[in-house]
């Protein structure tokens, strides 16, 4: 038999059958206590004197106390046979309504249930849209409404993810293979020009693989998010912080950009390649969108609970309300996939991070032109937040 075919202990049954037990224990009581009620009740002889006699209407006479109880009996049994026709008539109709009121209080769980039954790539855009009262089912119906969104949204940003990486790798690649074939196929090249070839194929391998290492890191990073770190070693901000500057030295010095630093002791504990990435990107991302001969500025520290890593550039515009923007994946600057340098997950990594070490990250646009980034970690000695960050705007 079909699970459809079959009787099943479901909620509206469960709740009908409930309603009903209560509505006929109810009417038995109160059938119960009209009984005892009238018996009780009839007793017109108690305070005549023994032998008095009844006149009854045909004229002729009964002991008074035989009279009585054929009153009480007769009294109680048409109580009792009326009370048990009523109450099973209450019972039918009142199991009849429950079951109705069930079903239609239920309705929005029936509405949810085939929601998901038809949810697929192609129908992530419906919704229950409950209207009724504002209720339990209401409050759920809501809810499942605002996962259905949240799920759309992820598997919106999943799709543009995959396109994005897909292209930023199919770049290099390209480019690759034209010149490979390119060069193949003039009979005249020489050894100087299977050189240049040889350099474009090799800055092309170079930016495919600092691709695929950059995916690698912010999915090593989403996947601790809200995890036990796999790693965790007390390390300091300050040190990264300085070898970043350090790596990014020659490019400082070739755009002219005047850097402040005050590098105080910020000490945290986590997954020291991570947060040395956090740094890198940082740093890469303020000499990378800077201007000629811009300003850099950069600080740590920490005030016991909380440590920090401030880096600031200035650079072209950025409105505040496309802030947000830059976190996600292949924004460079606020633009998508531009052809600028870098792979445009430098914000998507440090967000990631940050909340892999339960800490949060803050960007503001500066007047003028650049960004500020501020990053707060929490110290070695104090307890890291489990649960996934926002970043904050």
């Amino acid at each position: 038999m079909s699970r459809r075919g079959r009787l099943r202990p479901t909620l509206r049954l469960r709740l009908t059958l409930l309603n009903g037990v209560l509505l006929v224990g109810a009417g038995a009581i109160l059938v119960l206590l009209a009984w005892l009620l009238v018996r009780d009740a009839l007793r017109p002889t108690d305070e005549l004197l023994p032998g008095t006699t009844v006149l009854l209407s045909d004229g002729g006479r009964m002991d008074a106390a035989q009279w009585q109880r054929e009153l009480v009996d007769a009294a109680s049994g048409e109580l009792l046979a009326k009370g048990l026709v009523a109450l099973l008539a209450i019972s039918v109709v009142g199991v009849a309504g429950a079951y109705a009121v069930a079903g239609r209080a239920l309705r929005p769980l029936h509405q949810v249930t085939a929601t998901a039954q038809r949810l697929g790539e192609a129908t992530l855009d419906q919704r229950i849209g409950y209207s009724g009262a504002d209720d339990e089912v209401a409050e759920l119906a809501k809810t499942f409404d605002a996962m259905l969104d949240r799920i759309a949204s992820a598997f919106e940003a999943q799709k543009r993810f995959v396109a994005n990486a897909s292209h930023e790798l199919r770049t290099p690649l390209a480019v690759m293979r034209t010149e490979i074939d390119v060069t193949l196929s003039d009979d005249d090249a020489d050894a100087a020009e299977y050189r240049r070839m040889a350099t474009v194929v090799r800055d092309a391998s170079e930016r495919a693989n600092s691709l695929v290492d950059a995916l690698l890191v912010l999915a090593r990073s989403e996947a601790q998010t809200g995890r036990r770190l796999g790693r965790r070693t007390e390390c300091d901000l300050a040190t990264g912080t300085a070898n970043a500057l350090s790596a990014m030295r020659r490019e400082v010095e070739r755009i002219g950009l005047r850097v402040q630093t005050s590098l105080e002791s910020a000490p945290v504990v986590g997954d020291p390649g991570l947060l040395d990435r956090l740094a890198g990107n940082l740093i890469e991302n303020a000499v990378r969108y800077n201007h000629l001969h811009g300003r850099l500025w950069v600080r740590t520290g920490t005030d016991g609970e909380r440590s920090w890593l401030v880096v600031g550039n200035t650079g072209f515009e950025v409105d505040q309300a496309d802030v947000p923007g830059l976190f996600e994946p292949f924004r460079r600057g606020g633009r998508e996939r531009t052809g600028a340098r870098g792979s445009g997950l430098g914000l998507s990594i440090v967000r990631a991070v940050c909340q892999a070490h339960g800490g949060t990250v803050r960007v503001v646009a500066q007047p003028g032109g650049g960004l500020e980034v501020t990053v707060t970690l929490p110290t070695a000695d104090a307890p890291a937040v489990t649960g996934p960050v926002p970043a904050g705007g």
